[in-house]
């Protein structure tokens, strides 16, 4: 399957917490979108490798993708090593994304760290001819997307570009909220995380509010760009 735009994260939910509007109005735009979770999130403190799976396969519901998968790395332990390279690397040519997102360099947990460096690593490796990989028995042909950005999780930075996403806040939160084993809930007996307290939603959603201010919008999506971004017409530029 030929995608326009693959987004790739460590855990189960870090995609809609971090970029899930933008991968809603791509959608609605008419591109092909998918997803990639990197682990099934079995580690996390709350819920369970099957209650996430489930929630994930909601979340891909709502956000309308084409294609939402697990590569099944350990939860905990993303490893820099070269079988894991490959797994991301025949998920890439799998798909032939023009365009990836996967997490910011520097962050609070390192399975996003890791999965930054894995992700370049791979994104570079795919265009290598003469490494080989297969599909399903198949042998691939190389393949490297045209670009690649990066999405804003714990830490922040200055963001290249802001993604209007007001018109996609709500079916995000939404396709956010389908992780409900992650989030605040009165009635659970589970071990509390920074993301189960009361505050953690309404955080995401100031931040969302403080990065659509900065380009006169209600709610942005930041990201970092490792190279410039080229700008067709200025005159129409923030319009």
């Amino acid at each position: 399957m030929k995608l326009d735009l693959l987004a790739i994260g460590a855990h189960p939910d870090d995609i809609e917490l971090s970029c899930g509007g933008t991968i809603i109005k791509m959608v609605k735009k008419g591109y092909s979108v998918g997803v990639v979770d990197l682990t099934e999130g079995e580690m996390g403190t709350r819920g369970s490798r099957e209650i996430r799976a489930a929630e994930a396969a909601e979340s891909a519901r709502v956000m309308g993708v084409a294609v939402r998968e697990s590569l099944g790395l350990s939860d905990g332990n993303i490893e820099l090593t070269e079988a894991n390279r490959l797994r991301v690397i025949t998920a890439i040519r799998k798909y032939r994304p023009d365009v990836l997102l996967f997490p910011y360099p520097v962050d609070r947990h390192p399975d996003h760290e890791h999965a930054h460096q894995l992700c370049r690593e791979a994104w570079f490796s795919a265009g290598l001819e003469k490494l080989k990989t297969t599909d399903g028995g198949v042998g691939q042909e190389a393949f490297r997307p045209r670009a690649y950005y990066h999405f804003m999780q714990w830490f922040e930075f200055p963001p290249a570009f802001i993604v209007d996403v007001t018109e996609e806040y709500e079916q995000r939160t939404a396709a956010m909220k389908a992780f409900k084993s992650q989030f605040y809930n009165p009635d659970s007996r589970e071990t509390g995380t920074v993301l189960s307290t009361p505050a953690f939603l309404e955080m995401i959603r100031t931040r969302l509010e403080y990065y659509g201010d900065k380009i006169g919008k209600r709610y942005g999506e930041p990201f970092f760009s490792p190279h410039a971004v080229a700008v067709d017409d200025p005159v129409t530029l923030n319009r």
